[in-house]
């Protein structure tokens, strides 16, 4: 009996001890699943041009008067006037409203203080298409924002381009600084007057002189000198012929009186002497 009971104590031992590591081992644990960590966003295009203190800066372009917007940033009394004298205003106002939904437009403004730079009557030197073409020089057909000038192409060409090699502008955009250069000027923008999303004006610290200007005009050709008509020289020959003859007639006009004095004395003397001898006898 006692050896059963000794049999039976092992055999449960022995079940105990192999049992004991299965039921110690836990199931392997499920992997926490990974979260994708969102990319950083790309920080806004930090802008080239500064803006001014008094820019008038707006969102929504539903109030784009840009003599409004001039008069409002002061020290632009000399462009505004100089918009309305040559009616440049009509035209830009015009070109706003047909690229709203297309390019827009970039103007850049020179105060009063770049004008008095300019020689005391140089505006009034130049001719009507001469003083449209230096408004419209300032103006690009497009809009440029701020933060984009690096982007542009050059040459760049201005509202005033009447061809793809007229009236360009050269755009260098390094750092905080943007450079305009016309071949004649080089000037620096200086800061935003205005902004929206189809119209942006900048302050420009000099006034635009193209190179277009400084290029020589093409000569006139000289005057061909016209040749004397054929009847005037045969005219003119006849003439000659009848000097010839009557200076001709003349001359021997005058050998025979000539010839004819000495005839006259020979007879004279011929006379004299026949008296001489009757007398003598």
């Amino acid at each position: 009996m006692k050896k059963q009971i000794i049999f039976y104590f092992h055999l449960v031992l022995l079940v105990f001890i192999f049992s004991t590591p299965t039921l110690a081992q836990s199931p392997a644990a499920a992997p926490k699943p990974v979260r994708a960590t969102p990319a950083p966003a790309p920080a806004p295009a930090k802008p080239l041009v500064p803006s001014l203190p008094q820019s008038p800066i707006s969102d929504s372009s539903s109030n784009q008067d840009i003599i409004k917007i001039l008069r409002k940033a002061k020290s632009f009394n000399t462009l505004i006037r100089l918009l309305k004298t040559t009616q440049i205003i009509n035209q830009v106002n015009a070109q706003l409203v047909t690229t709203k939904s297309g390019g827009g437009l970039t103007f850049l403004a020179p105060d009063d203080g770049a004008f008095s730079q300019l020689k005391a009557g140089y505006f009034n030197s130049l001719d009507d298409r001469q003083q449209k073409a230096l408004i419209q020089f300032h103006v690009l057909p497009f809009y440029v924002s701020s933060s984009n000038f690096d982007s542009l192409s050059n040459p760049v060409m201005t509202l005033a381009s009447d061809s793809p090699n007229g009236y360009q502008i050269n755009v260098t955009a390094y750092g905080n600084s943007v450079n305009i250069s016309t071949g004649v000027v080089n000037a620096t923008l200086t800061g935003i007057v205005y902004t929206d999303k189809t119209l942006a004006i900048y302050h420009v610290d000099k006034v635009l002189l193209p190179l277009d200007f400084s290029k020589p005009k093409p000569t006139a050709p000289a005057p061909t000198l016209a040749n004397a008509p054929k009847a005037d020289k045969d005219n003119s020959s006849a003439e000659d012929d009848d000097k010839g003859k009557t200076n001709r007639a003349t001359s021997g006009a005058n050998a025979i009186n000539l010839i004819s004095i000495p005839g006259t004395i020979l007879e004279s003397l011929g006379l004299a002497l026949v008296a001489a001898v009757i007398i003598s006898i």
